[in-house]
């Protein structure tokens, strides 16, 4: 029982833990403690190791070398996920529900109450109503897990962890998809197990979080063990900085002034599609221009409408000065537009094929020529792409599905940036990946800028919204209701347009 062990003492115990792929090591002699009642924090950048400890601790891979102990006494750990029936639960950073199931019978799958040999639906629903309450979440027992939003699905995971009766819930970034007050509900039922004795791991790249909810911080730097801080004795520049081995003051790089009178390369008169209506903006030659709001604003729908993944129905689309109506998505990239999905392993990587055929996937006709596929241009393709982002893997023939979420984000980029666009729109582009990528990525969009190229972010942090855009949009319910340029371009106004507190009009 939880109440035989004190605070002090570990429930789940790394010792000595290393961990080998092949001939690659990925973890050295790494060391962490999670005592009940606790929430533990475990950072570090993309690569440092963060997942494979956690699946080590889980279940899901073995050690190579060290122990785990559990209440004190050495385990081996059953594989693929069993340790749930000794009360350790990994929530993975990828959703692991059923698309065309209901909340309920996700909640329930596998462990399902009957009655009289039936299936107990209204026990369960009963049972998961509670549940949905208790955490904030005002959907219906019986809706399809497919007709949730992305931030819906996660606090059913959320959920779903919690229904298992936890004693160790271990969380790879759960606030990833989260607006600020979900992530104020989940953090309310996360003291909420911590009252009842549950040991929480938490994972994010979220430093602001981290501090606000964590007792102790571990950090993990390039597979090694780096140190174990009480949260109240560390800064979020220290942590940082213990992250990635060096200072992070230049994490926005300085930004030359946007020419207010260059070319427009991009206008939208009065566009409307699912959900969104009569959207003006220009975008400039060599601008940095930032869309904010509150998740479900509709910036993603305007972008996805311009690049053909969903319908117009409503307005005009300019590039160049002239109106253009793009029946596919080869027809944008032959215009010199690419898009970054905020859905990088859904949507915008291969996650079981190689680095090589994700790099020239979206570019492919380049690399075609009489005789078929030039793979040794791809393979030139690919050297040059790593050089360029600093992509870091293991093994150059590794799944892509097994890179960090950092590498697979640096992947992205290079990949639509190999069709060689005039006009970039980058969605969420520093989601789930640590804060060092992140420079390096805010550094990239920069110069991106300074060549000529047209950048859009979209983006849910407001710091990056700031730190690198010359112009911000503000969209909410589907509308544009604010611009920001210069010295206005703050938290405060920012919030105020998407808040609804403010409105005007935004070309």
């Amino acid at each position: 029982m939880l109440d035989d062990l004190s605070e002090n003492q570990s429930l789940l115990q790394a010792d000595c833990i290393s961990k080998s792929f092949g001939s690659v090591p990925v973890l050295f002699s790494v060391n962490m403690e999670v005592h009940p009642g606790e929430v533990h924090a475990l950072i570090g950048e993309n690569g440092a190791g963060k997942s494979t400890l956690m699946k080590i601790l889980s279940g899901f891979h073995s050690p190579s070398s060290g122990r785990i102990l559990f209440e004190g006494q050495e385990i081996s750990l059953p594989p693929n996920g069993e340790a749930e029936m000794m009360g350790i639960v990994l929530i993975h950073q990828e959703l692991n529900l059923a698309e065309q199931m209901t909340v309920e019978e996700n909640i329930f799958l596998g462990r399902e109450l009957t009655k009289n040999g039936v299936l107990d639906r209204l026990a369960m629903q009963s049972i998961v109503k509670e549940y949905l309450q208790d955490i904030g979440l005002n959907i219906s027992p019986s809706a399809r897990i497919s007709d949730l939003s992305i931030a819906e699905k996660q606090m059913v995971e959320i959920v779903k962890a919690i229904s298992r009766n936890a004693r160790v819930l271990i969380m790879d970034e759960p606030t990833a998809v989260l607006t600020e007050a979900e992530t104020e509900i989940f953090f309310r039922q996360v003291l909420k197990l911590k009252e009842k004795g549950v040991a929480i791991v938490f994972v994010s790249h979220k430093l602001t979080e981290v501090k606000k909810i964590s007792d102790r911080i571990t950090i993990l730097r390039d597979g090694q063990w780096i140190g174990t801080k009480d949260a109240g004795d560390v800064s979020l520049d220290a942590m940082a900085q213990m992250m990635v081995g060096r200072e992070l003051s230049d994490l926005y790089p300085p930004m030359r002034e946007a020419d207010v009178d260059a070319d427009v390369v991009l206008e939208l008169k009065n566009l409307s599609t699912d959900g969104v209506r009569g959207v003006n903006f220009q975008l400039r030659k060599g601008e940095i221009l930032g869309f904010s709001g509150l998740i479900g604003a509709g910036r993603t729908s305007v972008f996805e409408a311009i690049c053909a993944l969903r319908p117009i129905t409503g307005g005009q689309v300019f590039v160049d000065g002239r109106e253009t109506h793009f029946a596919s998505v080869a027809a944008v990239r032959d215009a010199g537009i690419a898009y970054l999905t905020k859905d990088r392993k859904a949507k915008g990587l291969l996650l079981d094929k190689k680095m090589r055929p994700n790099l020239t996937l979206f570019s492919l006709p380049k690399f075609i020529k009489k005789f078929g596929l030039d793979t040794r241009a791809e393979d030139k393709a690919l050297e040059r792409a790593v050089r360029r982002f600093d992509i870091r893997a293991r093994d150059p023939d590794i799944t892509v599905g097994d890179m960090s979420g950092g590498n697979q984000q640096k992947l992205l980029l290079a990949k639509v940036m190999e069709s060689e666009p005039r006009i970039v729109i980058i969605d969420e582009p520093t989601r789930g990946i640590d804060v060092g990528t992140k420079q390096q990525v805010y550094h990239f969009i920069t110069a991106l800028a300074a060549e000529g190229v047209s950048v859009v972010v979209i983006s849910s942090e407001m710091p990056e919204i700031i730190g690198v855009c010359h112009r911000v949009v503000v969209m909410r319910e589907g509308q544009i209701t604010g611009s920001l340029t210069g010295d206005d371009i703050t938290e405060n106004e920012i919030v105020r347009y998407a808040a609804g507190l403010k409105r005007e009009g935004a070309q």
